[in-house]
């Protein structure tokens, strides 16, 4: 495992966010009484873990985040901005341009956070589990996700046996964040000519799997928030917040 670098996805335009993100760049509104942007959290949780060397990949309302962090100095950790190719869509076309950039390099370790989601993961774990299974990659998990519909259960001919409102789903669920290791820029950069717009857990994480890098999970039962939409956002309760996260302030 190389040099631990913080790439942050908060570049989107955060459609499913609208109206609140024509004003606000999506990472940044605010959450919690204390009403911080969201992205504080992020930065907040990344140094309290240790990881200082943080790279923020920007595009819709850039300005908006670097006008409020700045180098990073101001939370005792260590920023640049890397401004998305419009040649390179996708999560991992962020990701992919970042290395372009030379911001990061193939000796490196990225641990991949997307913007929208709060959390308070151990990612020191997390990264210690990458490192215990020489993974290339791995995809933090979390149990207990529940499904926002009613699921049907039909027989053969479309008459419903049963309902289930907003059932808790089985497996595990990706929660927005990863660790990938430097070396997988290049498979990256090789599905990026061939396909084009890429996704990170759509495109890449199957491709290393077909390939036979070892991917691996890391399972664990943390608070986890995804709020990358107007209702989950209007349903964030504040006291959660502040008795979750308030660790990191």
């Amino acid at each position: 495992m190389g040099k631990v670098k913080g790439l942050i996805l908060c570049g989107g335009p955060g459609i499913r966010l609208r109206p609140i993100t024509y004003y606000f760049q999506k990472a940044m509104i605010p959450i919690g009484p204390k009403q911080k942007p969201m992205l504080e959290y992020v930065v907040r949780l990344l140094r309290f873990h240790g990881i200082k060397d943080l790279t923020f990949l920007v595009d819709y309302k850039a300005e908006q985040i670097t006008n409020y962090f700045d180098d990073g100095s101001r939370f005792d950790v260590q920023i640049s901005y890397v401004h998305d190719d419009p040649m390179l869509k996708g999560t991992a076309g962020s990701v992919l341009n970042a290395y372009m950039q030379g911001v990061v390099n193939l000796k490196n370790t990225l641990l991949v956070y997307y913007g929208d989601i709060l959390t308070n993961m151990n990612v020191k774990d997390l990264l210690q589990h990458h490192k215990d299974c020489k993974a290339s990659a791995t995809v933090a998990l979390a149990s207990g996700f529940t499904v926002k519909v009613g699921l049907a259960d039909l027989d053969s001919d479309g008459r419903i046996k049963g309902f289930v409102e907003k059932p808790e789903l089985e497996k595990p669920v990706s929660v927005g964040i990863m660790v990938l290791e430097g070396h997988t820029l290049k498979e990256i950069e090789r599905l990026e000519r061939e396909k084009g717009e890429l996704d990170l857990m759509r495109d890449v994480v199957p491709h290393l799997i077909e390939v036979g890098k070892p991917v691996y999970g890391y399972l664990s039962d943390i608070f986890w928030y995804d709020v990358g939409s107007t209702e989950a956002y209007e349903k964030l309760n504040p006291k959660l917040v502040e008795d979750l996260l308030s660790y990191l302030f």
